[in-house]
This record gives C-alpha cells, structure tokens and sequence, in this order.
C-alpha cells in the first residue's frame, strides 16, 4: 500500500496558556476555521515532541514564551462527510504558563486575545476548548507546580 493510501488520523498540539485569570486565545487566519477563535496550536512535526511543538507553535501564531505544566487532555476532532471521515485530528492539549513576550498574531493568526476564563462564552468556542481550559485552570490551581521542559 502507498503512503498516498494510508489514511491516519494527524497529531496536533493545542496550547492552553494561563495568564493570571486569562488564557491566550488566537483568530484563525486559514481557509478551514477562518476567523473562528480557538486556542494556539498546529501540527507535530516529525522528531519533534509534543512538548517542544507546543512551544514552537505559540512562539509562530502568538510572539509569546511559555512554561510547561504538563498535557491536560487528548481530544479528537474527527469530520464526517457523506462517504465516511474527512478529517481527523487527535489533539494533545498542553497546559502552559505565559512566561514573557506581546502577544501578537504571527504564522496563521489574524489576531491573539487575552479573554477572561469565566468569560469564554461569548467567543463562540468548540465546546472541548471551554473543557480544556477549565481542567488547565484546574491544574494550575492544584500546586505546587513543577513546570515541564521540552
């Protein structure tokens, strides 16, 4: 069977970045989810960890430098169509702290947002990103932390 065949679902990396009582939130700037609002992340290149893509991706879509506290969740995000799966993305989601740097929107972000956790309501998010963030908060919350690197 060719590579062209085989059909997997692709890895990706969602970053949950905690800023006092706010997280990190980026408008996506490509065609597929355009201008909808979501958390920084992308795909996991090869010989890259999990840990060390989180990084990469939010220094791309945000300008901003980050501490790991550790995977919060694994998500998946599978689109069905009339003859079977579209897409499917597994998503490990990362919990980490803002360390230093502007956000700014870079790579495919049309614009970064530090919105207020017990206001996420109105940026019209996937319900698993709401999730995901409340369980980070939690994490952050439980102490003491022991911050990750990649």
């Amino acid at each position: 069977m060719s590579d062209a065949a085989v059909r997997r679902p692709a890895v990706g990396v969602g970053i949950v970045i905690l800023r006092g009582r706010d997280v990190l939130l980026i408008q996506r700037g490509k065609a597929q989810g355009r201008g909808q609002w979501s958390l920084p992340g992308g795909h996991q290149e090869l010989g890259e960890t999990v840990f060390e893509a989180a990084e990469r991706e939010t220094r791309e879509e945000t300008g901003v430098e980050i501490d790991i506290l550790g995977v919060v969740e694994v998500v998946d995000n599978i689109v069905k169509g009339e003859t079977g799966v579209d897409r499917h993305y597994t998503i490990i989601d990362v919990a980490a702290l803002w360390r230093s740097g502007e956000a700014r929107a870079g790579d495919d972000a049309l614009a970064v947002y530090w919105a207020p956790i017990d206001g996420l309501g109105r940026f019209n998010l996937w319900s698993e990103i709401i999730r995901v963030v409340r369980m980070a908060d939690r994490m952050r919350r439980r102490g003491p932390l022991r911050l990750r690197r990649s």
